[in-house]
């Protein structure tokens, strides 16, 4: 049975470190079962190595039994920023399909969000699938509201991009959204109680209302 996504538990001893090569393998395997046209191992190099204005991180979970030992902690999912003249651009958000809706997302943002803080960024965008609305729904929590649409941005599907913005990052709501966010990260997920809905390329997925 599928289990209902208001009813999703939010992933524990999930910790953040930053991206490294040697964690491509498993970022390449999420890439390529969320996204129709998934990077390559080439463009993640070339971003982790632009240097100071990137920043990079991939949520690691623990594994069960004798794998821990063996193999480590799995990538769960993704994310990275570019700052450049005051500027923050997130440039990709992703989690392991099987881990939907437990707050993955959720924990890289305040992260990215907070950096881009920390980097000067007074404010941040990012671009999304019109038909994403779960994500944008993620992304409105964070202060993220649409201004335009791109039309066929996404060459791969035909789809239009709703451009997003967050202003005022250095401000004291942004400040307050990020540790209300942060407050949230160990509760059970889907707070929205809002379901997930369907998207044809992604394989794997849980955590949709059955």
């Amino acid at each position: 049975m599928v289990m209902a996504a208001s009813r999703r538990l939010a992933l524990s001893g999930v910790r953040l470190e930053p991206m490294h090569p040697r964690h491509l393998r498993q970022v390449l395997a999420i890439e390529q079962a969320v996204y129709p046209r998934p990077w390559t191992p080439g463009v993640f190099l070339s971003e982790l190595e632009a240097g100071d204005s990137r920043r990079y991180y991939v949520a690691l979970a623990g594994r069960g039994g004798r794998l821990a030992r063996l193999r480590g902690p799995r990538v769960v999912g993704y994310g990275g920023i570019m700052v450049q003249v005051g500027e923050a651009h997130v440039t990709t958000v992703a989690v392991d399909p099987r881990e939907h809706r437990r707050k993955v997302a959720s924990r890289l943002l305040v992260r990215l969000l907070a950096d881009a803080r920390a980097m000067g960024a007074e404010a941040a965008t990012l671009e999304v699938r019109t038909t994403n609305l779960g994500a944008q729904r993620l992304y409105q929590a964070f202060g993220f509201a649409p201004v335009g649409v791109r039309p066929g941005y996404y060459a791969e599907t035909g789809e239009d991009a709703l451009i997003m913005w967050a202003h005022e990052l250095q401000g004291e709501r942004m400040r307050q959204r990020l540790e209300e966010q942060a407050a949230r990260l160990d509760q059970p997920g889907g707070a929205s109680g809002q379901p997930d809905l369907e998207v044809p390329w992604v394989r794997g997925r849980t955590g949709l209302e059955g």
